[in-house]
């Protein structure tokens, strides 16, 4: 990639949200922590477009993949979306088009390269979480000065416990695997949320509180050890300053 001035960059956002408000807050988000404007964004939502095609990201300079509270990796017989959003990232992969997926995008994308989702509605994480690196992401360009144990929001009811064949594990809990890099290529995937801040997550679990809290006791509990998450959020404006401007 030649070089280019952050005001120059074009992202596709892969979209998997129904609601309106949740919508336009993750594409702010994404926006906010990329350090880029809002019309620096094409979105692709699912939902309203759940064909396309594998080279949708093609002449953009990197694909952002968000998450989704509306749907499952493991129901693509509902949502039909599915293997249209996993052949984009594979092609993505082939062409060598930078991706940055979280949550859900790193379940399309453990799914898409062979690793076993595991559905669990009842064991999961919900909130802030201490996540610890590998010894590969003290020499990824994205990971390279985050520290062990960096809290970031993590709210998932399906997950893979290990990386797919051919990727670096560089983050992890003890319930599951939480970021992976595909060998060779521009391609990182979170579990967890580098877009979401505290603030956000409070918003978030407010709004799907019938689907992750049992009551609001219980989601008073989780809001009230809700931590910010300073070093996750960097994590997108790495990948925007070393693997976009830099490559």
């Amino acid at each position: 990639m030649p070089n280019i001035d952050r005001s120059q960059l074009k992202i596709l956002l892969l979209q998997i949200r129904e609601t309106a408000r949740v919508k336009q807050e993750e594409l702010e988000s994404f926006a906010r922590y990329s350090k880029l404007d809002v019309k620096q964004f094409d979105v692709l939502n699912v939902f309203e477009q759940p064909e396309f095609p594998a080279d949708a990201a093609h002449g953009y300079d990197a694909l952002f993949v968000g998450g989704a509270s509306e749907a499952n990796v493991l129901e693509p017989e509902i949502y039909s979306f599915v293997p249209f959003a996993e052949r984009l990232l594979l092609k993505c992969i082939e062409d060598e088009t930078p991706v940055f997926a979280s949550c859900f995008g790193f379940q399309l994308a453990a799914q898409a390269l062979g690793r076993q989702i595991i559905d669990d509605k009842t064991l999961y994480e919900m909130g802030t979480v201490p996540v610890s690196l590998t010894q590969h992401a003290a020499s990824d360009p994205v990971f390279s000065d985050v520290p062990d144990g960096f809290l970031a929001v993590s709210v998932h009811q399906q997950k893979a416990t290990s990386p797919p064949e051919g990727c670096i594990e560089l983050a992890y809990t003890d319930m599951c695997c939480h970021a992976f890099r595909v060998e060779g290529k521009p391609f990182w995937a979170f579990q967890f949320h580098p877009e979401v801040d505290r603030n956000i997550l409070v918003e978030r679990l407010t709004y799907y509180k019938e689907k992750y809290t049992d009551d609001d006791g219980h989601l008073a509990k989780v809001l009230e050890n809700a931590q910010e998450t300073p070093v996750s959020n960097q994590l997108i404006g790495s990948f925007v300053d070393r693997v976009l401007l830099e490559s």
